[in-house]
């Protein structure tokens, strides 16, 4: 390992000992290499620029953003929690279950968890705590674990990323994560009956059979965003990056229109917002390019390629051992960090064992997902005990009951890809 190498991760491990973002940290210790081995910074930037600003397919990472914020402020996760509550609400424990089934709907609107963790995770949380009494570390470890259905269900954030730095295909991969996505939710609902019988924990109100209409009627106008989305990228009437400004749109006009609950001041914040969480992704996604380029140009990639292809392993123990690393990183790295740095590196291998890249893809976003959730790192639990003020101890707690039941869904998918993958076949998609 080089010098120039050597002070990349040093300066990587101290601006995160510092408590800089992932982005600050990425991009310094991808700076500082170059500057050590003496390599012309402004040339290597300059490329990397002119080899992203020609992807069409990251318009639709705004896009997807703005859709979400703009779900957010429309008042439309209250009325997701109202039709959720009246199918749910009377299990034991109603409220978790209104939570997950609320994220898995908001989740073919957003494509992102953290999205859907400070929308619908913030009203669900305030109802289990208020009318389920769900202790707050409970409630918080609900919402948090619910909220990773953003990126299974599509459209998915991180798989657009995915797609980009694979070549896999997006309507494949969004055709995918349907089935894991709703065996996670399964298993989150599992999980909160045996909590719900164990803690003793209320079910929620019944909705009276005349109210059923009513409240369908509220949900039933954003339900067709996901139909107009996912309809058009199958039907062949739009791209997925065209579809992204389709949701947008239709996003804004249920809320202006339809329900006349965005205003426009709403709207302003909403692009605000928009704009700063795409420059963050943007700026990971660069910062990520140099990291890269220093792992190849260090001949880490290659030799990790080597050293994986020396040990003799089946597809299987292949994913196995990936996915066993990438669960242990996950403590202390960022999902997206494991995506855009460690997954590039691995996908010769992939395709030298013959793994479809839709599968690997999907069931490398499953395991970044868990990480999201892992302490102590934990992005999204942090994000919400920032916004809730439960102390994270609480939460950590709580949380590893949930890691356990998407551990064994991981499990699955790796064992058995047919699961990911024929919902693609079906539809004539690889």
């Amino acid at each position: 390992m080089s010098w120039p190498f050597i002070s990349l991760l040093i300066v990587f491990v101290v601006a995160a000992a510092l408590r800089l973002s992932i982005v600050l940290s990425m991009f310094a210790a991808g700076i500082v290499y170059l500057w050590v081995s003496k390599q012309d910074i402004g040339l290597l930037v300059d490329q990397t620029l002119n080899s992203t600003i020609t992807l069409n397919v990251l318009l639709a990472i705004p896009l997807f953003i703005l859709t979400a914020n703009i779900m957010n402020a429309s008042t439309i996760s209250e009325r997701l929690w109202t039709f959720a509550n009246a199918i749910v609400g009377r299990l034991p424990g109603g409220h978790g279950h209104v939570t997950v089934m609320t994220n898995l709907i908001m989740s073919s609107m957003t494509g992102s968890a953290a999205s859907d963790a400070a929308g619908a995770g913030m009203v669900a949380i305030k109802m289990m705590r208020k009318q389920g009494h769900y202790p707050g570390g409970l409630a918080v470890a609900v919402a948090a674990a619910s909220s990773l259905l953003g990126p299974l269900i599509p459209p998915s954030i991180p798989m657009v990323l995915y797609a980009l730095i694979s070549g896999a295909s997006i309507g494949a991969l969004f055709l995918a994560g349907i089935v894991p996505g709703l065996l996670m939710a399964l298993s989150i609902s599992i999980l909160i009956l045996a909590i719900a019988k164990r803690r003793n924990l209320p079910r929620g109100e019944p909705v009276p059979l005349r109210l059923m209409p009513q409240a369908f009627g509220q949900a039933f106008v954003p339900l067709t965003l996901p139909v107009v989305l996912l309809g058009g990228i199958w039907g062949g009437v739009f791209t997925p990056t065209e579809a992204a400004a389709v949701a947008a749109f239709w996003a804004i006009l249920i809320g202006v229109v339809w329900y006349r609950s965005l205003t426009f001041a709403g709207i302003v914040e909403a692009f605000r917002e928009s704009s700063r969480q795409s420059a963050v992704v943007m700026l990971l996604l660069i910062s990520s390019f140099i990291v890269n380029y220093a792992i190849t140009n260090e001949g880490i990639g290659e030799g990790l390629s080597r050293w994986i292809a020396s040990l003799d392993l089946s597809p299987l123990a292949f994913m196995l051992l990936v996915n066993v690393m990438f669960l242990v990183l996950g403590t202390v790295l960022d999902g997206a960090v494991m995506l855009l740095v460690f997954v590039p590196v691995l996908l010769p291998t992939v395709k030298a064992l013959g793994i479809d890249l839709v599968h690997f893809g999907v069931v490398v976003i499953v395991n970044f997902m868990i990480a999201i959730i892992s302490p102590p790192y934990g992005l999204i639990l942090f994000v919400l005990s920032s916004l809730t003020k439960v102390p994270m101890r609480d939460i950590n707690r709580e949380i590893w009951l949930f890691c356990l039941p998407l551990a064994i869904v991981l499990l699955l998918l790796i064992a058995f890809p047919q699961i990911t993958l024929f919902v693609p076949h079906m539809f004539g998609l690889k």
